[in-house]
C-alpha cells in the first residue's frame, strides 16, 4: 500500500544540492507558468472592457494556461519532475512518491514563485491589479467539488503519463497531455471558480492583490483531489517500487 511508502526524508537530503537544485528549478517553472496564464488574463481585461469574463476571454485563457504549463513542466521535468504546483507535489507524496521534507521544498518554491511572477506583472504592467480567483454564482460546496474533480484529473494524468513505470514512450507526451487538461478543465470551471486546481497560482495573485476571499477553497479543493489521485493510481494501477518520482524521460 502506498501508505507504507509513505517518508519524512533526513536533513540532508532536504538540503542536499540535488534537492535545491529541484526546488529552484520548481520556482522558475512556477513564475514562468503564472506569468504567463495570469499576464494573458491581465492583457485581455486592459484591451476590452470585462473581456476576461466573456466567452473569447475564457478561451484565450485556457490556451494560454494549457501552452504556458506545457512549457513549464517539459523544462522542469528532468530536473525536478516538473509539477509546477503542490497539488501535483501532495499527490506524489501521498502516493510514496517523495519525500515530505522534498515535497516541502517544493511547495515554498512554487509559492515564491506564484508571487514573484504577480509582482513582476504588476511592475511591467505599471501597476495594474493581478486578478485573483473568485466565485461567481456557485456556492463554496460547489465550489469546493469543481476543485477537487477538475485536480483529480489532473494529478491523475500526472501519474498516467509521468509516474507510472509502465508509461514507456507516453512519457514524451506527459507535458503536452497535462498542458490540454488544464486548458479543458479551465473551460470547464473557468466561469465558475475560476479553475485554479493549483494553490500556488491562487496564492500569489491573493498574497499581491490581498484578496484573501473564500482562498481556502483553493486549497482544500485541490489537495483532496491531488491526493486522491495518487491514491488511486497507486493502489490500483502501479506495480509498487520503492523509487523516488522519476525525473521523467520526456
Amino acid at each position: 500500500m502506498p501508505i507504507s511508502r509513505i517518508a519524512i526524508g533526513s536533513r540532508e537530503e532536504a538540503t542536499h544540492p540535488s534537492a535545491l537544485k529541484a526546488a529552484l528549478a520548481e520556482f522558475i517553472s512556477t513564475l514562468i507558468f503564472v506569468f504567463a496564464g495570469q499576464g494573458s488574463g491581465m492583457a485581455i481585461a486592459s484591451l476590452t472592457s470585462g473581456g476576461g469574463t466573456t466567452p473569447a476571454g475564457l478561451i484565450a485563457a485556457a490556451i494560454a494556461h494549457a501552452f504556458a504549463l506545457f512549457v513549464a513542466v517539459s523544462i522542469a521535468a528532468n530536473i525536478s519532475g516538473g509539477h509546477v504546483n503542490p497539488a501535483v507535489t501532495f499527490g506524489a507524496f501521498i502516493g510514496g512518491n517523495i519525500t515530505l521534507l522534498r515535497g516541502i521544498l517544493y511547495w515554498i518554491a512554487q509559492l515564491l514563485g506564484s508571487t514573484v511572477a504577480c509582482l513582476l506583472l504588476r511592475f511591467s504592467t505599471g501597476g495594474l491589479a493581478t486578478g485573483s480567483f473568485a466565485l461567481s454564482g456557485v456556492s463554496v460546496w460547489n465550489a469546493l467539488v469543481l476543485e477537487i474533480v477538475m485536480t483529480f484529473g489532473l494529478v491523475y494524468t500526472v501519474y498516467a503519463t509521468a509516474v507510472d513505470p509502465k508509461r514507456g514512450n507516453l512519457g514524451t507526451i506527459a507535458p503536452i497531455a497535462i498542458g490540454f487538461i488544464v486548458g479543458a478543465n479551465i473551460l470547464v470551471g473557468g466561469a465558475f471558480d475560476g479553475a485554479s486546481m493549483n494553490p500556488a497560482v491562487s496564492f500569489g495573485p491573493a498574497l499581491v492583490s490581498w484578496a484573501w476571499s473564500d482562498h481556502w477553497v483553493y486549497w482544500v479543493g485541490p489537495l483532496i483531489g491531488g491526493g486522491l489521485a495518487g491514491i488511486i493510481y497507486e493502489v490500483i494501477f502501479i506495480s509498487h517500487t520503492h523509487e523516488q518520482l522519476p525525473s521523467t524521460e520526456y
